[in-house]
């Protein structure tokens, strides 16, 4: 590799070069895999860094035109930075399972979210004190489950314009989702990806908390920046 811009040198203490087995390859990550040492791919960041600047840039003018980008990342390390970015720029995310109709059949999941914000106010008001022991217990397990699937998307109220995903392959579901509905799909994918599956691909490794965190404040500080722009 030539030399390394602070971004590139950034990536590396993040461990973001780590791609998989060579086994585990998708032929089309095959032009961003610099080498493969004891038979593990090791990624060429500075191909990432340029995928990266696109998708800032991108990004940033999504945050100009006021767009909604919807946070997914269902993985063990994906969980917390997911919710922190998301909740930091006021975006809706998924981090437990993605519910199937989130995007193509929203109506009826707004439904399920407004029922679920009514029990919340009816629960606050002393409204459901009408019920027997018995039936509150399970009303306060429906609403347990309810906000356990629908807790990052209770504020939304139209279809968000972009999805940002960690490892679009663990998250084909909602990818496929997206394509449906002809929302784009910006994500971070590791070496056994497809990266025609979204339409901005970063090839970068998805199972390191350390990337997925440094990936997903780079997407918060773009549109940050994107709205500082609009500002001017």
């Amino acid at each position: 590799m030539s030399t390394h811009s602070s971004q590139i040198d950034e990536m590396f203490k993040a461990g973001a070069h780590f791609g998989y087995s060579k086994s585990r390859r998708h032929p089309t990550t095959r032009p961003f895999v610099f080498n493969t040492k004891n038979g593990v791919d090791i990624i060429n960041i500075e191909k990432t860094e340029e995928q990266l600047k696109k998708v800032t840039d991108y990004v940033a003018s999504l945050a100009q035109a006021g767009k909604t980008i919807i946070f997914v990342g269902t993985k063990a390390e994906a969980k917390a930075t997911i919710t922190e970015n998301a909740l930091a720029l006021n975006m809706p995310y998924v981090i437990e399972r993605w519910i199937g109709g989130t995007l193509t059949n929203f109506p009826e999941i707004k439904k399920r979210i407004t029922k679920l914000l009514d029990l919340r106010e009816q629960k606050e008001k002393g409204g459901l004190d009408k019920y027997t022991k018995k039936e509150r217990l399970m009303i306060d397990r429906e609403m347990a489950d309810m906000t356990k699937n629908f807790q990052g998307v209770t504020g939304v109220m139209k279809t968000p314009d972009v999805m940002f995903v960690i490892d679009p392959k663990k998250e084909h579901i909602a990818v496929t989702e997206a394509h449906k509905m002809k929302i784009p799909v910006i994500g971070i994918m590791n070496t056994d990806c497809n990266i025609k599956d979204v339409e901005y691909p970063i090839v970068a490794n998805d199972g390191s908390m350390t990337s997925v965190v440094f990936f997903t404040e780079q997407i918060k500080q773009a549109y940050k920046k994107g709205l500082l722009a609009e500002k001017e």
